[in-house]
């Protein structure tokens, strides 16, 4: 079969992709190769569009096989199961630069596909995917507005990596992606270790360079190898509709009904307009079906053009002013930390659990650099939080995003497990929402861990931005803290994290092509300034710094550490030894490979004794030394003395007493506890005890 290679240099390495040589039937395939990692890239679309729809159709896969990293897929089946937390994120950051990308009246089912089949540890198929996906959906005949191009950066020793390793991507200060279509960026998506603003905004733009030139590269194969874009059917609303809606409902009236800063009374009013549309054009059969898209994209002219014209927020706020905040800790008695908190119309409890590091979550995928997470955040989004009813069916991808969001936010001021030695997981409740819940949870967690005796290196707080522009470059609007009004008809949502000190977490999503590098760092400074305010004048007021404790609900931990080679003698034989002292003591003990030794129950006394049982599995008898034990066999000859489980040794008939007896018995009983002197050991190489000479 006849195909072509094209090939560019990329971040040190050679990136290639072959046109024309699988997936013929697609309308769109390109076969990438970064190194030795290959992923194959996919793009489809319906011949036709899905009917009474108000939105385009666009779904992202990208699938990871295990068969690339020589692994077999984890449980009974042998087979990869629904998509990992990994894949579902990487999915998101595909679709969130592409979808502004394709046509908006665009009603056919599109599908992108990245199929991850070899993975070479330099080179991260995530970033192959996202290239492999924006070059076959280029090279198609699906209508679309591109090419687009990804690039990640890292931070390692205070140097910036493009397209890092796996390595240098987990254990680096910065994971930052950016996307760029045109000469501007489209998408920011990054975890940061308390990154500045102008070195954050120094690597957004260093990759941006790179997207330039991978922008180039996809030009030139499109050019040669690209389809003729197929025309489509348009659903866009007739400008007769407009004008006609638009006699039956005057601008003012449409203002007023949706500029009001209660949600449930703008829904109300916009209801009531619509009402009033439908009975006017009840007799046109043809128009019908459109009220209700026009309605909306109605709305969103009228809150667009009140705020860019007239500087007017739907709410009354000023362009920078936060909506009403309130927060509060400990609302929910006996879990191990809660806080909630309120910015206008929404609302987020969080509930933080502490467990035992044995309780740490398993992770199975491709990156052999990750294989558990110990602290986890977990994002719940019910339909009683916008008031609506419908089935809880589980997380969905943007639940996924949300929590994974917030995780990425905390984790730079988290304590190490040596500091804190506990599996931690936030749970993000969503009670009301009206715009930008994702940065109230990052805030409401920070204030629950800090509320449950985690000890945080600094507090954090987030929040979010919004956008509204005009007909050229220069004629726009930054928002801070959008509500879900502005988020629906703004042209961006810019999530930014971070502690008084630097950036922790960015996520940016924006529905027009691109934004130039003013509006960014426009962002970046009233998020700066917005989460300054809120954990000065609101967090700290409610909790300023961690609990010294754990609270009293919460299993304590105590630690200790042991030589590595002894770790078998307290595990024992398929793990009798420390599976007798769990029970025996009603504890949880957790041994890590360096020795690290932690010790979780509710008894101090139990815990003492457990920490007392392995001290004494791993410290070798010396002479002279006193010792404590229960006696748990009798032989003629003498008793033998359990001082841990697995641990014993005997005492001779000979050494029980000052003077001579005829029988163990006379002596001692069994479970009696007694305390022993060593003897060291005798000429068999056994260590000897001594009763009389203890007393």
């Amino acid at each position: 079969m006849a195909y072509k290679t094209y090939s560019m240099e990329l971040g040190g390495r050679t990136l290639s992709v072959d046109i024309g040589r699988v997936g013929a039937q697609a309308n769109g395939c390109a076969f990438m190769h970064y190194g030795e990692t290959t992923v194959m890239c996919t793009a489809t679309a319906s011949k036709a569009p899905r009917e009474d729809i108000d939105f385009f159709p666009l779904s992202v896969d990208y699938e990871e096989k295990f068969y690339s990293v020589g692994k077999m897929p984890g449980g009974f089946n042998k087979r990869e199961g629904k998509a990992s937390e990994n894949a579902v994120l990487t999915s998101r950051v595909i679709d969130r630069p592409m979808r502004p990308l394709f046509p908006k009246d665009y009603r056919n089912d599109v599908t992108l596909c990245a199929l991850v089949m070899s993975v070479d540890p330099q080179c991260r198929p995530e970033l192959v995917g996202m290239l492999g996906c924006a070059l076959a959906t280029t090279i198609s005949d699906i209508p679309f507005d591109g090419p687009c191009a990804m690039t990640q950066m890292g931070l390692k020793n205070g140097e910036f990596i493009v397209n890092p390793c796996q390595k240098d991507w987990d254990e680096g200060d910065l994971r930052l992606t950016v996307a760029s279509v045109g000469q501007k960026v489209i998408m920011i998506e990054a975890g940061a270790n308390e990154i500045s603003d102008e070195k954050m905004l120094e690597a957004i733009y260093k990759c941006h360079d790179v997207n330039l030139e991978i922008i180039e590269f996809f030009k030139s194969i499109q050019a040669e190898a690209g389809k003729e874009k197929s025309s489509y059917v348009s659903q866009a609303i007739p400008e007769e509709l407009f004008d006609r809606i638009k006699e039956i409902v005057p601008p003012e009236e449409m203002e007023k009904a949706t500029f009001n800063d209660d949600k449930q009374a703008r829904e109300a009013a916009v209801s009531e307009v619509e009402d009033k549309i439908r009975e006017a054009l009840a007799d046109n059969e043809e128009w019908t079906p459109l009220i209700g898209e026009a309605v909306y994209q109605y709305q969103k002219k009228t809150v667009r053009k009140m705020i860019l014209k007239d500087q007017k927020r739907p709410d009354g706020r000023g362009i920078k002013e936060i909506r009403p905040l309130a927060a509060e800790v400990d609302l929910i008695p006996r879990v191990h930390g809660s806080a909630m908190f309120t910015r206008g119309q929404t609302q987020i409890c969080d509930v933080v659990t502490l467990a035992p590091l044995t309780d740490k979550q398993r992770v199975d995928g491709l990156d052999v650099n990750i294989t558990e997470k110990r602290y986890i955040h977990q994002y719940n989004f019910p339909s009683y939080s916008v008031g609506e009813t419908k089935p809880s069916r589980g997380p969905g991808r943007r639940e996924i995003g949300h929590g994974a969001l917030a995780e990425r936010a905390m984790l730079p001021v988290l304590p190490t497990p040596e500091e804190f030695p506990y599996a931690i997981r936030a749970v993000s409740e969503t009670f009301e929402s009206n715009g930008s819940t994702s940065q109230a949870s990052i805030c409401a967690s920070c204030m629950a861990l800090m509320a449950a005796g985690v000890p945080l290196k600094k507090q954090v707080a987030g929040i979010s931005c919004g956008l509204v522009t005009g007909d050229t470059d220069d004629d726009y609007i930054v928002l801070t803290d959008i509500q879900g009004l502005e988020d629906f008809f703004g042209d961006m949502d810019f999530k930014v994290a971070g502690t008084h000190d630097g950036i922790t977490a960015i996520q940016m999503d924006i529905k027009i092509h691109g934004l130039t590098r003013p509006i960014v760092e426009q962002a970046i400074r009233q998020c700066h300034e917005a989460r300054e305010y809120i954990m000065n004048e609101v967090m700290t007021p409610a909790i300023a710094e961690p609990r010294p404790q754990v609270g009293k609900y919460a299993p304590k931990i105590i630690l200790t550490h042991i030589d590595p080679e002894k770790i078998g003698d307290v595990v024992g034989q398929r793990g009798k030894t420390i599976n007798e002292i769990q029970a025996r003591c009603g504890v949880t003990v957790n041994i890590e490979d360096d020795g690290s030794v932690s010790i979780c129950g509710e008894d101090k006394a139990n815990m003492d004794k457990a920490m007392n049982y392995i001290r004494t599995i791993v410290t070798e008898f010396e002479e002279g030394k006193m010792y404590e034990g229960d006696v748990v066999s009798i032989k003629e000859f003498g008793a033998f003395i359990e001082f841990a489980p697995g641990k014993e040794g005997m005492v001779h008939i000979s050494k029980m007493a000052n003077r001579r007896i005829a029988h163990v018995e006379d002596v001692l009983t069994l479970g009696d506890h007694v305390k022993v002197k060593c003897l060291g050991k005798d000429k068999l190489g056994r260590i000897s005890f001594s009763l009389k000479d203890a007393r």
